[in-house]
């Protein structure tokens, strides 16, 4: 299970004892937190390298080597190569790797029987073997020069696609991100729903988005607007047809027309430019009291109603939750630097220096 970011946050704050959040913001969390993950994260590839030349035990929930597997085992990925040129058609034995590949594992070659393995060979050793017919690469034996983050695969077998090769790899984490938006006394609420670049703004205004407005003089009322199932008298246009799922908190004033819109579910698919149409001939029918139907009131969705222009959206820690005492230890160093306190940047530094010796005994 994941470390949740909301909880590593307010525990590092708690033992800070900054309770206004005026010594280390959101950026500069998130910018501690995602150089912490990866920190913790490549130590796993050195624990593990060390594990291996350590005496074992085979003891169940006591073995060091398979503890450490768990914890890289989420990012472990297989994977066929990249086309060349992207998003064309695969013209030569030059396969490119995976774009969020971080780690090279291995290779099969799809083309021999039961996809056997890609032998990877420096240059000299490729020239050395292809001087005897006996040593000659087959798509059953198959070799490859790994160089500029590029295979280049023998035998040259036509026809090529990106599919010949398989790569077995371990991919970054994610970004962190401990997402909020202001409250009403200028503080940083904590938003839960996942971060995504596309996603509107959970629990957001967008208001400002809106012109012109509707000057009614039909009674107040509040309701919300779900799609699919419109509301009478609200349309809305999108790039994307298979947009859905979006609900706003939608009020009206007398005499001030939309007052509140406030998204209340964000749904998936929508973008930049989409609009909410508000029909005057529904909202407003006779025009602010001139008899005649005013004119429509349009939202149009703007780059800061998105997650991806905002501090909305939150992502947690991708490393397991057994990583969480680590986690918080490591951030409060660089918190300790951050508002430079000594004490507690020694604090934590012994406090890891610890528990490292204890793990390696």
């Amino acid at each position: 299970m994941a470390i949740n970011v909301n909880t590593v946050y307010t525990t590092v704050l708690t033992i800070l004892n900054k309770e206004q959040r005026g010594y280390l913001t959101p950026f500069e969390f998130n910018n501690i937190a995602n150089q912490v993950q990866l920190q913790i994260f490549e130590k796993f590839f050195e624990d593990y390298n060390q594990y291996i030349r350590m005496p074992k035990t085979n003891v169940e929930f006591a073995s060091r080597m398979d503890h450490i597997r768990e914890e890289f085992q989420l990012f472990e990925k297989t994977g066929p190569s990249i086309t060349i040129p992207a998003g064309g058609a695969q013209t030569d034995n030059i396969y490119n790797q995976p774009s969020d590949l971080h780690r090279f594992g291995s290779a099969s070659w799809n083309k021999g029987v039961n996809s056997p393995p890609i032998e990877i060979l420096s240059n000299r050793d490729y020239n050395q073997i292809k001087l005897s017919p006996l040593t000659q690469p087959t798509n059953n034996f198959p070799v490859a020069k790994y160089q500029q983050d590029k295979l280049t695969v023998f035998p040259d077998s036509t026809p090529y696609a990106s599919s010949d090769v398989t790569f077995n790899y371990i991919r970054k984490p994610d970004l962190v991100r401990w997402g909020y938006y202001v409250g009403g006394l200028g503080q940083f609420l904590y938003d839960e729903t996942v971060f995504g670049v596309g996603l509107l703004n959970f629990a957001a205004s967008i208001l400002p988005s809106i012109s012109p407005n509707l000057s009614v003089t039909a009674p107040s009322f509040a309701l919300t607007v779900v799609e699919p199932g419109v509301t009478t008298g609200i349309t809305i246009t999108k790039a994307n047809a298979a947009a859905t799922g979006l609900k706003l908190d939608l009020a009206i004033t007398l005499g001030s027309g939309i007052t509140t819109l406030i998204v209340s579910t964000p749904g998936t698919g929508y973008s930049v430019g989409d609009k909410i149409t508000f029909a005057g001939s529904t909202f407003d029918p006779d025009g602010g009291g001139t008899g005649v139907p005013g004119p429509d009131a349009v939202c149009t969705l703007a780059s800061n109603n998105f997650n991806g222009s905002s501090t909305y959206g939150s992502t947690d820690f991708e490393i397991s939750d057994s990583m969480q005492t680590e986690t918080i230890l490591e951030i409060l160093k660089y918190a300790g630097v951050v508002i430079r306190d000594t004490q507690i940047i020694q604090a934590a530094s012994q406090e890891l220096a610890q528990d490292e010796l204890n793990s390696k005994r």
